[in-house]
């Protein structure tokens, strides 16, 4: 198995603890199906934490069932979709648009008064961006922890990569692009790299270097893998989890809602 070990784990300082497991997840999307599959995961792997990158709602047909199942977990940071549903949507296409007033919608009828000012006061508190020592959580990037994209073709645009890069401490952890894997400066040299899970069979070392990690998507993979994606980390350890969950089933609720598009539906199927 391949684990990047260049410096060698006794040189490795002890991120998160004696035998603290932290799982990390984002861009839910108001996917229930696919995050309770998760949650059943993350409980069967024994993790103390969990940690919420962010979007909870946006796209998917459930957002209110999601935001109740994050409310006690360590850490839920503020998503651009969380904000578009709080606020006025900036940036977001016409379909991206529509299914954001519409979550609004949802956010503000669904349930008893008292349900819904909970689930609002707890989407308008969320911070944009989370530390604890060498660890860094945001749902962007570094440099803009709310909307900031940083792809994998990103590794070739060294500008960028730069001052993401002089922004973190140690330790990135991230969402957003739904795309999941690790990217980290080559050593010795101003060039970037890239790696998927599949690369190091979903286990990674951290090693010292700085490391931005991003942890995919719950709720709409797009890395052509339809099934849910998140990691957890242990120690100095990332390990990459994937997850099936009946995509149809939350395809067809998505066909049933005028102002969800039916390719928020197709694109699950394909993880695209």
């Amino acid at each position: 198995m391949y684990t990047n070990n260049i410096i060698g784990t006794a040189l490795v300082s002890n991120l998160v603890g004696e035998n603290v497991k932290k799982a990390i997840i984002s861009d839910i999307h108001g996917n229930i199906e696919a995050f309770q599959n998760v949650l059943k995961d993350i409980e069967s792997q024994g993790v103390d934490e969990i940690y919420c990158l962010g979007d909870v709602v946006g796209y998917g047909p459930n957002p209110c069932e999601c935001v109740d199942l994050v409310m006690d977990f360590k850490v839920v940071l503020l998503g651009n979709h969380d904000q578009g549903a709080l606020f006025d949507p900036d940036g977001f296409n016409p379909s991206a648009e529509r299914a954001i007033f519409w979550t609004r919608k949802q956010l503000e009828t669904g349930g008893s008064p008292d349900e819904r000012a909970k689930r609002l006061d707890f989407l308008s508190a969320r911070p944009r961006l989370h530390r604890e020592d060498e660890l860094l959580f945001v749902h962007g990037s570094a440099r803009n922890p709310l909307n900031e994209y940083v792809f994998p073709e990103d590794i070739y645009n060294n500008r960028k990569m730069e001052r993401i890069f002089s922004l973190v401490g140690k330790y990135c952890f991230q969402g957003h692009t739904h795309v999941p894997g690790i990217f980290v400066q080559q050593e010795g040299t101003d060039l970037y790299q890239f790696q998927s899970p599949e690369e190091f069979d979903f286990s990674y070392l951290l090693d010292n270097r700085k490391t931005l990690c991003n942890v995919g998507s719950v709720g709409q993979p797009r890395d052509s893998n339809p099934k849910s994606c998140y990691v957890i980390l242990e120690n100095n350890r990332i390990s990459y989890r994937r997850v099936s969950y009946d995509f149809d089933i939350t395809a067809k609720k998505i066909y049933a809602i005028p102002e969800l598009e039916n390719f928020l539906g197709d694109r699950l199927k394909e993880g695209r």
